[in-house]
């Protein structure tokens, strides 16, 4: 039998000979949810947030582990940018993430403070690369659009939410909360 036309479907529908199973169904355009486990970084010289969240499909997503890399300020930077490269291959290693994702370096006025931004993003890009995982990376507005709904929320709504989303009890640190805001928005938007 041929294939009606979607006029004439239309058409029959309006007239009543056209019952709603023989209109045909429209193709799904929902993705399918995002699953496996997602290392987040925010990346800081002085403090990286570190939060790796496993999700599943009709599960809340699960903060596995969290950290702040700290290191102290008479430190040299080339030690910060070790001890954050070895954190991170560390967290690569012992939980096998299948995404690592980091947000982007916002826009500063000191050029010293981008230099330093950059190089702290470098070491832990390189320690995940180093292991080949993938890597994506998020714009700062784009997370907090994704996780709280509004781009300019403040570190606290940011936290506040991300402990909300993840159902956990425990507060975390500005670094972790970012780290895992990341995780969660590329879970949120990420197109498979």
């Amino acid at each position: 039998m041929a294939r009606a036309s979607v006029r004439q479907m239309w058409k029959d529908k309006i007239e009543g000979k056209l019952s709603s199973k023989a209109w045909p169904e429209a193709p799904s355009l929902a993705r399918p949810p995002f699953a496996g486990r997602v290392l987040g970084i925010d990346p800081s010289l002085r403090g990286t947030g570190l939060a790796l969240i496993e999700f599943a499909p009709g599960r809340t997503p699960v903060l596995l582990s969290c950290r702040t890399v700290k290191v102290a300020a008479k430190l040299p930077m080339a030690v910060c940018l070790g001890e954050i490269h070895r954190a991170v291959a560390a967290f690569v290693a012992d939980f096998d993430p299948r995404h690592v994702v980091l947000e982007q370096t916002i826009y500063v006025q000191n050029f010293q403070t981008a230099q330093i931004l950059g190089a702290a993003r470098g070491a832990a890009i390189a320690a995940a690369a180093l292991q080949a995982k993938e890597i994506f990376e998020y714009a700062p507005l784009r997370v907090k659009l994704a996780v709280v709904g509004q781009g300019r929320a403040s570190k606290d709504q940011m936290a506040r939410t991300v402990m909300t989303l993840l159902g956990h009890g425990r507060t975390l640190a500005f670094d972790e909360a970012d780290a895992a805001g990341v995780a969660l928005c590329h879970a949120f938007t990420w197109r498979g």
